[in-house]
């Protein structure tokens, strides 16, 4: 099969399109789908580069959508079917077909495509445990969340789900997506530079903590989601309220480096550093959040974006356009 496979870390170059990679055997209680589209997400760069290790050589991706071509005893045995519309999250997509476990599988609602239903899985979960489990239930409906990088990504989902809990939303965005940003509902939207052929905005060229304090009358903010990383690590801790939380879930800007817990004492804040495996360990709670989220858009209550979507073949090119900041929403391959 057509398969995008890493076999030394590196650049983006070094996703390499092969036309006979292994087609995957299906195991017990496992499907074969057949993928239509494949999630760019940028996990898959961290593991590209081996700032996630991973074994070599892998097939990249970990966000997948299409139909079921083969289906195990065990998987029928839970009423799953061959021409089955579905998504699911794995290791390995950027490929034709993919072994999933039953127990992975994402139904697909009628009404919902296949682009954005594949565009759900990690972005839209990861917003999901974002905006109602990571927190801790720090934050309460009406106060105030600080969002950063609302202008594309995981952030353009959390900001639209954070107003859904009935938080009040402080956005960042660039210049150039601060169009895009707008229509998100964000009660505040702090509009920054841009730092050119980057994934992140410059947070050197406004004060963010001092328009934080100003908004929220100097109490600061329950929570912070934070994508970006090094870059944001000190504005983040900087403009939490008391008893807030710090959340970390990303590295755009690079890692954030290591900082004395005693940093914290200030405000007693917290700081976590989630995943989302750990927001989704049993296929209930699995099924629970890809329902709310289907459900919100079926009800017109979430607008997903994509950006723009590249063949397969152009492996390198999707990532190159994720890790240059150019995306205003979601980006897939198509297979």
């Amino acid at each position: 099969m057509k398969a995008a496979v890493v076999r030394e870390v590196g650049d983006a170059h070094a996703l390499k399109v092969e036309p006979d990679f292994p087609t995957p055997e299906m195991k017990p209680g496992q499907v074969i789908v057949k993928n239509e589209f494949a999630g760019i997400n940028f996990i898959d760069t961290y593991h590209r580069k081996g700032l996630y290790k991973r074994d070599l050589p892998f097939v990249g991706g970990q966000e997948g959508g299409g139909t079921v071509a083969a289906v195990s005893d065990e998987a029928a045995a839970q009423g799953v079917k061959i021409g089955d519309r579905v998504a699911y999250s794995i290791l390995g997509t950027y490929c034709e077909y993919s072994a999933v476990p039953a127990a992975k599988l994402l139904p697909v609602p009628d009404g919902v495509s296949m682009d954005v239903a594949t565009s759900c899985v990690v972005q839209g979960l990861t917003a999901h445990y974002l905006t109602t489990s990571a927190h801790a239930g720090l934050i309460q409906e009406g106060e105030w969340c600080l969002i950063h990088g609302v202008g594309g990504g995981t952030c353009q989902w959390a900001a639209q789900m954070a107003k859904l809990r009935g938080f009040k939303v402080i956005g960042t965005v660039s210049k150039g997506k601060s169009e895009n940003a707008s229509s998100l509902g964000c009660d505040e939207l702090i509009v920054l530079d841009e730092v050119p052929g980057m994934a992140y905005e410059d947070y050197e060229s406004f004060d963010i903590v001092s328009r934080v304090m100003e908004v929220t009358d100097g109490k600061g903010v329950k929570c912070v989601i934070d994508g970006i990383g090094k870059s944001t690590v000190d504005i983040s801790i900087d403009s939490l309220a008391h008893r807030g939380i710090f959340v970390s879930f990303g590295n755009a800007s690079g890692s954030v480096p290591a900082f004395p817990v005693l940093r914290l004492i200030g405000k007693s804040a917290y700081v976590t550093r989630p995943k989302l495996l750990d927001y989704i360990t049993t296929r209930e709670e699995l099924v629970e959040r890809a329902g709310d989220i289907f459900g919100w858009l079926q009800d017109g209550k979430l607008s997903v974006c994509v950006d723009t979507t590249f063949p397969l073949d152009q492996a390198p090119e999707g990532h190159l356009y994720l890790e240059a900041g150019k995306t205003k929403g979601k980006l897939l391959y198509e297979i």
